[in-house]
């Protein structure tokens, strides 16, 4: 047998509402009162909230020697985390098998084997391999001094389909003089790659 009870309001001991239903608007609680949640708060039956998965972050252990003048992928070799095991260590792909909209960066830290030899470089994060270019980060100082190394930062929020979508983070740089040990310089805080879910 069940029973149906009919209430607008219901009060606390002093008096106080903390359930009221007015203009079809529910309203949990009273004022400076906590709220605990036993069990899952959902809307329209999915979830309320998350944990901004899946995610990783992974970077550079040892320094990247690339080629003059051409972009190339960054072999951010080592993870950080990786939630769902969506970073491929080999091919340097975020692959997430769950669709939405995920925030994206990336540090690629450019650098010339020489003083005053550093021509042009950027970042790009690019979706699905080619020129396809969500984000991009450009540095040129040739009409101002060359430097010799720069830090290229860039971050986007990007859909992905959750099935083939990838992301990958490229570099590219163009020294005065193109033997000179062009390079991704490596660690955690200088070259490094990562991404988060933030809605579905």
């Amino acid at each position: 047998m069940t029973s149906i009870l009919k209430v607008d309001t219901i009060q606390d001991a002093d008096g106080n509402n903390i359930i009221n239903e007015s203009g079809n608007t529910i309203t949990i609680g009273a004022s400076g009162d906590t709220t605990n949640i036993v069990g899952t708060l959902q809307n329209n039956g999915a979830a309320v909230g998350g944990t901004n998965t899946p995610a990783f972050e992974a970077y550079l252990s040892s320094a990247q020697t690339i080629s003059n003048d051409t972009l190339t992928v960054v072999s951010a070799d080592t993870e950080v985390f990786d939630t769902d095991s969506a970073y491929n260590t080999s091919n340097y792909r975020f692959t997430p098998q769950s669709a939405g909209k995920y925030f994206v960066y990336g540090i690629v830290y450019l650098q010339s084997g020489q003083a005053s030899n550093f021509y042009y470089g950027w970042s790009y994060i690019r979706k699905n391999g080619g020129s396809n270019y969500v984000a991009q980060q450009i540095f040129d100082t040739r009409d101002n001094g060359n430097g010799r190394a720069y830090s290229s930062v860039t971050h986007a929020v990007v859909d992905m389909n959750g099935s083939s979508d990838y992301l990958d983070l490229t570099g590219y740089h163009n020294a005065a003089i193109t033997a000179s040990g062009v390079q991704f310089d490596s660690g955690l805080s200088k070259t490094k790659f990562g991404a988060f879910k933030i809605l579905t």
